[in-house]
């Protein structure tokens, strides 16, 4: 690695190029992977991306200094986004159509990125949100997690959806977690110990010049929109409500631990070996609040829609990529680029040798562009949608809340067309004016369909009572046999 950064300084110095990547191709190249992704949290929840109200200091910094890729997209709700992400298939091809109903379990028979990562030598964590199944047979240390802090369902204190049932009273402070095969009680805000937890097995990762992946999948700034107070005072004081206030707060107290986290790295001489990739699930959501008593619009990027959303404000977050002295600084990548291009990526990274009989990749490696931003990158077609019919109504929703993306267009609801290259916040529908582009967008969505329903398996399963939900017997259980331990990280 010295070599490496040694080659990329003279060229730098040479004027020839940016970093190492200039130099040498980036397969095989193995650095440790750091992954952190926020929830619910969108493209103008940050100072970088133009908010004037919240301060994210430490993610602008990284912004700054990271590839940027400026036309990154998501699936419009939680789960959908995890599964693309741990799967490298679109969501419904995973089994994953919904964040309820069972319908978040991703399908069993994916062969998951920490699997791929194990095999290629890597120790694997998770600490956070899994939102894929809490079934034991789902759950992220059955799917190749060595070592798992998590809570239950779609978001602490969700205890009717799966969460841990002490958890509905102790929302986001205090809670009770599963650490990898025992349910804890731990102290503190959550997003503050997922930070700690990630860092203390990063570090000793790092010590043991053990190469890693640490998948820090935050459920924070996802409602209910609870903050530490010293995190809402600044906010209460300018006006705000008090959800306005926690969620904001939620996404500073983000900042902060993000800013930790790439300090600790440098301290650590890390840096120098780690990818560090910021991104969000899907885009935001309480977009409107009250300031002094009066309603406004929150600061969206002037994107439309929000999460649960088959429009850009849905589906287009941010995705920051930064590698020191290895990736160039500053960098716009402008492609169309997706979700189910990480797994690919990073097995390129890794150098995993991917098994002979496996679900088909849907992604494209990045490497191309992280190389050369203007890489040459094909136009494809990505396939929106928000998945929320109620069961046994999957066939009504066909065209409910749902879209096609190419470079160019944005094909809402089989219905509305808009030219995102020249109208990126989708203010004027153009169908009428390209009725062959509707056309084929149309039947490119048709076919998808069709091709798609197979894989649903996990369609009209039966709803599950809250004390019949798996963590829930879980934690009954283990109650009832040895209680529950407390349980903190290691110090740093």
């Amino acid at each position: 690695m010295k070599n490496m950064q040694m080659i990329a300084a003279a060229l730098v110095a040479l004027g020839l190029g940016t970093g190492i990547a200039d130099a040498k191709s980036l397969a095989g190249s193995r650095p440790n992977i750091v992954l952190v992704m926020t929830d619910d949290q969108g493209m103008g929840d940050f100072s970088c991306m133009g908010n004037q109200v919240v301060k994210t200091p430490n993610i602008d910094r990284f912004h700054d200094t990271a590839v940027r890729f400026r036309d990154f997209q998501v699936s419009p709700t939680c789960a959908p986004t995890r599964s693309a992400i741990m799967s490298g298939r679109a969501p419904f091809k995973n089994g994953v159509t919904h964040t309820i109903y069972q319908r978040e379990r991703m399908a069993l028979d994916a062969f998951t990125l920490p699997q791929a990562l194990k095999s290629a030598g890597y120790a694997t964590g998770i600490f956070g949100k899994w939102h894929l199944g809490d079934e034991e047979q789902y759950l992220p240390g059955s799917r190749g997690f060595d070592e798992v802090l998590i809570h239950g369902a779609g978001g602490i204190g969700q205890v009717g959806l799966g969460d841990f049932p002490p958890n509905k009273e102790n929302l986001y402070f205090d809670n009770v977690l599963l650490h990898n095969d025992t349910i804890v009680k731990t102290k503190g805000f959550c997003t503050d110990l997922f930070f700690q937890s990630g860092l203390a097995w990063i570090k000793k990762q790092n010590a043991a010049q053990q190469s890693f992946f640490a998948y820090i999948s935050l459920n924070a700034p996802h409602a209910p929109l609870v903050a530490p107070e010293r995190y809402k005072k600044r906010f209460l004081e300018l006006g705000y409500d008090d959800g306005t206030a926690g969620r904001y707060g939620m996404i500073e107290n983000i900042d902060d631990n993000f800013g930790r986290l790439m300090e600790k790295l440098g301290e650590w001489n890390a840096l120098e070996n780690t990818l560090v990739i910021f991104m969000t699930d899907n885009g935001a959501t309480h977009l409107s609040g009250k300031l002094n008593g009066k309603h406004v619009k929150h600061f969206n990027a002037n994107l439309r829609g929000g999460k649960n959303s088959p429009s850009e404000g849905g589906t287009h977050v941010p995705a920051f990529w930064s590698w020191k002295g290895v990736l160039g600084e500053g960098v716009d990548v402008e492609a169309l680029t997706a979700h189910v291009d990480i797994y690919q990526t990073l097995c390129d990274l890794a150098d995993v040798k991917l098994p002979a009989k496996m679900q088909q990749l849907d992604g494209r490696s990045l490497l191309p562009l992280l190389k050369d931003p203007k890489a040459a990158w094909p136009d494809r077609e990505l396939f929106v949608h928000c998945g929320r019919w109620n069961p046994g109504k999957r066939d009504d929703f066909k065209y409910t809340k749902c879209a096609v993306r190419t470079e160019r267009w944005r094909f809402v609801n089989n219905a509305n067309l808009y030219d995102i290259s020249n109208d990126p916040s989708e203010t004027t529908d153009v169908a009428d004016a390209h009725p062959e582009v509707v056309e084929q967008l149309r039947k490119s969505f048709d076919k998808w369909w069709e091709s798609v329903l197979p894989m649903m398996v996990n369609e009209d399963l039966p709803k599950v009572a809250p004390e019949d939900m798996p963590l829930a017997i879980r934690y009954n259980k283990q109650l009832k046999e040895k209680g529950i331990p407390d349980w903190a990280p290691d110090a740093l």
